[in-house]
């Protein structure tokens, strides 16, 4: 999937873009976890994996 769109989707649904790019797996469990308490950490996680 392009990078860009991952991008993008990780600032509006972190959770979504977790999903698409590692599948599901701990990662998307923790980026949900951090989704429903805190936003900003969430999308920052999701960029983290997206971009490494």
């Amino acid at each position: 999937m392009n990078k860009i769109l991952l991008v993008i989707l990780a600032i509006l649904l972190p959770p979504v873009a977790v999903f698409l790019k590692v599948g599901a797996n701990k990662h998307l469990l923790l980026n949900i976890i951090l989704c429903f308490f805190f936003f900003v950490p969430a999308v920052i996680h999701a960029l983290w994996l997206i971009l490494k």
